[in-house]
């Protein structure tokens, strides 16, 4: 049963001029110099109104680089004062939602690790309630439809309604060039329950790997998501986490700059079927593949046997 959201408009609160919005900001705040030299490179870009960079980093194994903390939001704000953009960073409990508040962060996001666990979410959504700030929701790692709503719909009950949804992919096992499956039938089901919803993409993650990314956005604006949210690096060879799938702001500017950008054609049910489909197709030919790596390595066995 599909419950009623409410959720304000995106023009209403957030002033976009260009098509599509861009979020871009590397996957983690690394230096002051390295914050401020990717803000001005993607300040240039006029599609970017917000820069996002990762504070606070949810690592699978200890000792990983887990983020500069609450010093790299300073850095944040001396980028907003230089270049105009927006903020955003994820936040991960209540103490983040407190400092990022604390220093006037724009826009919170809700990440897939944490999605995935209604009770932090919820403790998120009361240290968010009572502020009016806008939050985006990436989708859970797994392909669950039901506990990205449960998320989104735990922001709302407690007066969260300048809301996001953000399409970053989805864990998968089989063999795909992807680091994280697409699976565009799932958000085009979020779409068509709540057509007022925003929904960007985060190709950055999607891929995996920077080749990936360009067909990846024209993908997502094919399929009429309103927007992008791309990390981007000023030297991403030295980034501290995830660099082959960060881009720098030149690389950005000229992926944007060949973009095809259609009107919204309103046929939601064409599109969602279309895209069923096409991931059917893609699921026999992932099985077409396994069988035949299958049968290679039977044949092999009995070229030993002989």
């Amino acid at each position: 049963m599909t419950s009623t959201l409410n959720i304000a408009p995106l023009e209403e609160w957030l002033a976009v001029s260009e098509k599509p919005l861009v979020i871009a900001g590397p996957c983690s705040a690394e230096t002051e110099k390295q914050v401020m030299e990717t803000a001005f490179g993607v300040a240039a870009i006029p599609q970017v109104k917000i820069f996002r960079a990762g504070i606070w980093k949810p690592r699978t194994r200890p000792g990983d680089f887990e983020g500069v903390g609450t010093p790299g939001l300073k850095w944040l704000q001396k980028a907003r004062e230089q270049t105009g953009l927006l903020l955003t960073v994820e936040v991960a409990n209540p103490m983040h939602v407190r400092e990022a508040i604390d220093h006037g962060i724009d826009l919170l996001w809700i990440g897939a690790r944490t999605v995935v666990n209604p009770f932090s979410v919820q403790e998120i959504a009361e240290a968010m309630a009572g502020h009016d700030i806008p939050v985006m929701v990436k989708n859970p790692l797994n392909p669950d439809l039901k506990s990205w709503l449960g998320a989104i719909e735990r922001l709302n009950s407690m007066g969260l309604n300048k809301i996001i949804a953000v399409h970053r992919g989805f864990s998968f096992f089989n063999r795909s060039p992807y680091r994280n499956a697409p699976m565009w039938e799932i958000p085009l089901e979020l779409k068509r329950l709540y057509p007022n919803l925003p929904i960007l993409v985060d190709p950055s993650h999607i891929c995996g790997n920077r080749e990936l990314i360009p067909g990846t956005i024209q993908k997502a604006l094919d399929l009429e998501m309103c927007g992008l949210m791309v990390e981007t690096h000023i030297n991403p060879g030295d980034a501290l986490t995830d660099k082959n799938q960060q881009v720098t702001p030149a690389q950005l500017q000229d992926i944007l700059s060949k973009l095809i950008v259609k009107r919204d054609s309103g046929n939601m049910q064409f599109s969602l079927k279309l895209e069923e489909l096409q991931s059917e197709i893609d699921k026999l030919d992932e099985e077409l593949l396994d069988i035949l790596e299958r049968r290679k390595k039977v044949e092999e066995e009995i070229k030993s046997m002989k």
